[in-house]
């Protein structure tokens, strides 16, 4: 492990506080300067290096998976995913509680996949004796879909106990990990799954372009054929990266020479123990300053993941979100904006190149703001309160 040096961009570009994109090293950006042959042996070896250091990234029980990297965003390679594994007779159920459940689920209806959805809401986590119950009514059910850490709200859900219910009733599960994979573990050893999905530019810090998938090699091996498109078939991508060692379309040359850069940082920083601990400590100094301002969280401490935090905007109607957020981006730092349906919120992400001395800075500029636009209190509405109450009441049943 090495001691990790954070330094404000130097291009002076803002503070990215979102779930991906996000700020990267500045090593990261300049392993973007070369340009590199896409059939050439040394980017084929680099492919072969980011896909080995991915798998290794597992842990025990990793040697049953394989890496199958994919151009596009991390939606392109979770609708990869799921065309490729959920068989075109197959029937998924959807866990969403947020936009990437939601998203998911229409991903498969699109591609003309029968699916069932358990909907628990903006930010209500599912549970594995609800999906006990669903699996066990419905033998159809072939796969079954979850969220890892949904941002929507910021909530890291039960991938544990979903998982011991899906493995109990001998079903497959698909995970989009999307934000959490290199920061929070899955450990094949202790939670069994078919299928992982990632993108590059999240907790490992790399920059857009691609994503990945950690298939179990034997369950690709069962999905030749299944794919509902020519560019989106992970088992056709793998086929060829065992070929050749190539990509089968062109790849972001300059994308991945940035992320096998972060690979090698993750790796000095101690891996995924020490980056996930970096953004916990991220995340437990922005919420004890927000509250002690007045903010209050969405979730409480328990469900509270190390990625994005949930804050409901404060009732006082001096607060606007959108002058709150142009005044942050000229100090130097970018909000995210909330989704939730029923209450006015924003988020705060604390992954990326970030450390508990940029989260200072950005309490700082929260309370100048606060005082800049008027705003006496923080404290949110009464209808924020009570969505919070039931929030607790759905956890403690």
């Amino acid at each position: 492990m090495t001691d990790l040096l954070i330094e404000p961009p130097r291009m002076g570009e803002p503070w990215l506080l979102t779930p991906g994109p996000l700020s990267t090293s500045f090593a990261v950006k300049s392993a973007m300067l070369t340009d590199l042959g896409s059939w050439d042996s040394d980017f084929r070896a680099m492919t072969a290096e980011v896909r080995a250091r991915l798998v290794a990234l597992l842990g025990e029980g990793g040697e049953a998976y394989t890496c199958v990297p994919m151009q596009g965003s991390g939606s392109y390679c979770v609708e990869a995913m799921l065309g490729t594994l959920v068989p075109r007779a197959g029937r998924a159920l959807v866990l969403a509680n947020g936009a990437y459940g939601a998203r998911a689920a229409q991903m498969l209806r699109v591609m003309g996949r029968a699916v069932v959805v358990l909907d628990k809401g903006d930010y209500l986590p599912p549970r594995g004796a609800e999906v006990a119950a669903i699996l066990a009514q419905d033998p159809a059910i072939s796969h079954v879909v979850a969220i890892h850490c949904e941002t929507s709200s910021g909530i890291l859900n039960p991938l544990p106990e979903i998982a011991a219910a899906v493995a109990g009733a001998g079903r497959r599960l698909l995970i989009d990990s999307m934000s959490a994979f290199g920061a929070v573990p899955v450990l094949p050893a202790e939670i069994a799954f078919d299928a992982l999905v990632s993108s590059a530019n999240k907790c490992i810090e790399g920059v857009p372009g691609f994503g990945f998938v950690l298939v179990r090699r034997a369950a690709l091996a069962e999905a030749t054929g299944n794919a509902h498109a020519l560019c989106l078939d992970i088992a056709a991508q793998s086929a060829e990266f065992e070929r050749s060692g190539q990509w089968r379309f062109t790849p972001p040359t300059h994308a991945v020479a940035a992320f096998l850069q972060a690979l090698r940082e993750h790796e000095a920083e101690g891996g995924v123990a020490a980056r996930g601990a970096r953004y916990a400590a991220n995340r437990d100094r922005l919420v004890a300053g927000m509250r002690q301002m007045g903010f209050e969280t969405l979730l409480s401490d328990a469900w509270l993941s190390p990625v994005i935090t949930t804050f409901f905007c404060p009732a006082d109607p001096a607060f606007v979100f959108a002058d709150f957020y142009d005044r942050m981006k000229a100090k130097g730092f970018i909000l995210y904006p909330g989704k939730l349906t029923q209450v006015d919120s924003f988020r705060i992400g604390t992954i990326g190149r970030l450390d508990t001395g940029v989260i200072d800075a950005v309490l700082a500029a929260v309370r100048d703001t606060l005082a800049e636009t008027g705003v006496r209190g923080a404290a949110p509405s009464g209808a924020a309160l009570g969505e919070r109450a039931r929030f607790l009441a759905e956890v403690a049943a």
